[in-house]
């Protein structure tokens, strides 16, 4: 199960219960993979709507990855994510808002 006030995200991938966690680690990762130079900018360009499918499934994965999972993108790009894209960007969207969010919030 998901801890939410440890920044972690539920997501069922192939029939399968992961947990996803943007760990500083995964963050940079991120960061390096979108191109960005700072968390700040990061963030901006998802509160700003400038953000992709790519993205999206980048955010995915680096979350993946923080909760332990050693998988890469190209295993997302056939899996079955249940809830399909729609589900994957409210994922997406937990995972910073928790990172980001003030602890007790």
């Amino acid at each position: 199960m998901a801890n939410p006030y440890a920044g972690e995200v539920a997501l069922t991938i192939d029939g399968e219960r992961r947990v996803a966690k943007l760990t500083l680690g995964a963050l940079a990762e991120l960061e390096a993979r979108m191109g960005e130079d700072t968390l700040l900018s990061l963030v901006e360009r998802f509160e700003q709507g400038r953000f992709s499918s790519r993205d999206t499934l980048h955010l995915v994965v680096a979350g993946l990855r923080g909760g332990g999972w050693r998988g890469d993108i190209g295993e997302l790009l056939t899996a079955e994510i249940a809830g399909g894209p729609i589900e994957a960007a409210r994922v997406a969207g937990q995972l910073l808002a928790r990172a980001f969010a003030s602890p007790g919030a």
